[in-house]
């Protein structure tokens, strides 16, 4: 399971930090009691729902139960549960302005109301925590797009981080072009197996169909070239924080051409180590 903590400053962007994390496919528990994170855990894994990516935000609300978080992390090691710890940090001028901007008062604020003073408590009671983190991440000059960029690209993008999945949605185009594509692809120009009677009413999926597509050189040059380009395209989608990509594969009916590509496509990637999915959205269409 990929499991990520997500502590730090009250201020220092936590809960964008979490949006991150949300939009890259994880699941997001806020505040969650430490001393419940390897029952928390446990769960997840006997879970008939198939969750393999958690972020769980820990901050200074969680009172005396903050205290028992290096308990629950010596749980997770006993249970050889695997964990990142990111610690989210910022200039005291940069968290007073913040919490100025927002009108909002620091939780360890206290009965005078001095930002400033909660803030070095909160520093504090924070910095075992900090010092066992596994990425420190300053958010003093950052507005949420740039925090955003540096967890895709130094958290999720280090060994053992999120991939971007890559789904291919093939359909025809007498039904309309997908709305959630990403980038689509016109097939219509490769030899058409509708025209071949013994083929007309089958489909990509059957054998005789797909060696009928892939046997003519201009689809294997095709392939060829635009899987060059999805690949060229992959790791700069993931740098801009996308977590999936979805592409479109057309023909007219959707029956065919498009399908017999959607699946070579699927293949190939999956070969390079990629996680693909294939959807045929027009194959059972009249």
């Amino acid at each position: 399971m990929d499991f990520t903590i997500l502590t730090g400053l009250s201020g220092a962007g936590k809960t964008h930090a979490n949006k991150c994390f949300e939009d890259m496919g994880y699941y997001c528990i806020d505040n969650l009691p430490p001393a419940l994170i390897s029952n928390f855990m446990e769960l997840c894994s006997h879970s008939d729902r198939k969750i393999d990516k958690v972020s769980l935000v820990l901050d200074i609300r969680g009172g005396e139960f903050f205290n028992d978080l290096f308990k629950g992390l010596e749980a997770l090691d006993k249970a050889g549960h695997h964990y990142r710890i990111l610690f989210l940090d910022a200039s005291d001028e940069a968290l007073v302005r913040r919490f100025k901007e927002t009108r909002r008062a620091h939780p360890l604020s206290g009965d005078n109301g001095s930002i400033l003073h909660g803030i070095g408590m909160e520093r504090q009671r924070l910095q075992k925590i900090k010092d066992r983190a596994d990425f420190v991440i300053d958010t003093t000059s950052m507005n949420p797009w740039a925090l955003k960029q540096e967890i895709v690209n130094n958290v999720l993008g280090a060994p053992g981080g999120a991939r971007l999945g890559i789904s291919i949605l093939t359909f025809g185009y007498k039904y309309g072009i997908p709305l959630d594509a990403d980038l689509v692809v016109d097939v219509r120009f490769l030899p058409n197996p509708y025209y071949d009677d013994s083929l007309k009413d089958l489909r990509g999926t059957d054998i005789e169909v797909y060696e009928f597509v892939m046997k003519n050189q201009v689809t294997q040059k095709f392939i060829a070239k635009f899987l060059d380009l999805v690949l060229f395209m992959l790791p700069h989608s993931q740098v801009e924080g996308k977590a999936n990509l979805t592409i479109a594969v057309g023909c007219t009916g959707g029956h065919h051409r498009s399908v017999v590509v959607g699946i070579e496509l699927g293949r190939l990637l999956a070969q390079k180590g990629h996680d693909v999915s294939v959807t045929h959205r027009d194959l059972n269409t009249d």
